[in-house]
């Protein structure tokens, strides 16, 4: 067990956000999983104190990094979204490369099904969670429940969020809607499918093909970098991963962070080699942004997400705009 007392509010972003609270981490807490290749290991951390702490279920993406794709990336959102008030709790998935498994799995290397699966197991199994971790007993709120991942993990977020697709072997319709998730956040997620996709893309993931957003109406916030080419996954640009906010019925938001990549400033971890555009500065409006929807979505009439809004719109050389309907 570890506190977290990093500042992560000094960077000057003109979104505001309320004081920082002491949190801890405890990992790896193991959720036996019998159908399951391995258990289920999750990192839970959270602020030390308050109760009816709304979750957040986080969804590692498929970076290069060893660690990054397991519960021990996203330090960065983490600690901030736990410092102020929500318990996060991050799955290791079955495509971690923490994991060594059987290549020749029908599911590998993405483990798409397993992925979403993993969210619902988490939720089916929160007494336990609780249960585990002492300081968390009795203090989660079940009914408010949100998830967030970026890439790879955003499309396992816009499953549980309603976007559905065909399965690769047996071309039937998925769909891995999860009504105890009352909204969402999708980093970098995948776009469309169809001629979108590069041809690299398209022979190695074909669950990508048919991504389809249309049965996605859980209220979500869809934030992508308009230099967020992504040229190995698809032919469109950096538009591709707006695509989950266009193509999706209201109400949805979408955060368009300026001169941001894939990594969206780093949000994957402090300092990680793989962040190609470095930017303490969009980190700290991606967690406050993040935090500021998730908190006005679980919690009606509650005001963060306009007062944050307003105050990007504001500022003298915004990061970023939102667009919303």
């Amino acid at each position: 067990m570890s506190e977290s007392t990093r500042p992560t509010d000094t960077y000057g972003t003109p979104v505001p956000a309320p004081t920082s609270a002491p949190v801890f981490s405890v990992a790896p807490v193991v959720l036996p999983a019998p159908d399951r290749a391995v258990d289920l290991e999750v990192r839970v951390t959270a602020p030390v104190t308050g109760s009816d702490l709304p979750v957040i279920l986080l969804s590692h993406g498929q970076g290069h990094s060893n660690h990054l794709s397991s519960l021990n990336g996203y330090a960065p959102l983490v600690n901030y979204w736990a410092a102020h008030g929500f318990a996060v709790i991050q799955p290791t998935h079955l495509s971690s490369s923490t994991l060594t498994l059987d290549p020749g799995d029908p599911e590998a290397p993405l483990y798409w099904r397993s992925r979403a699966e993993d969210m619902k197991r988490v939720l089916d199994q929160l007494d336990a969670i609780g249960a585990a971790v002492p300081q968390l007993l009795g203090r989660l709120d079940p009914s408010r429940v949100a998830v967030a991942g970026h890439s790879m993990g955003g499309h396992t977020a816009g499953l549980l969020l309603g976007a559905r697709t065909t399965d690769p072997h047996d071309g039937a319709e998925v769909d891995l809607a999860e009504p105890r998730i009352k909204a969402g956040v999708l980093l970098a997620a995948p776009g469309r499918g169809g001629d979108a996709l590069s041809e690299f893309t398209a022979r190695n993931y074909p669950i990508f093909l048919t991504n389809d957003f249309s049965g996605m109406t859980t209220p979500t916030l869809v934030v992508a970098g308009d230099k967020d080419l992504s040229a190995h996954l698809t032919v469109a640009g950096a538009d591709w991963h707006a695509d989950p906010y266009f193509l999706s019925p209201g109400p949805k938001a979408l955060l368009t962070l300026f001169d941001a990549e894939h990594g969206l400033g780093g949000i994957s971890g402090y300092d990680v080699a793989e962040t190609t555009d470095e930017s303490p500065e969009r980190v700290s409006a991606v967690q406050r942004l993040t935090w500021a929807y998730l908190r006005s979505e679980l919690y009606p009439g509650d005001t963060s997400w306009r007062t944050a809004r307003e105050a990007l719109a504001a500022g003298p050389a915004p990061l970023g705009r939102v667009d919303s309907k």
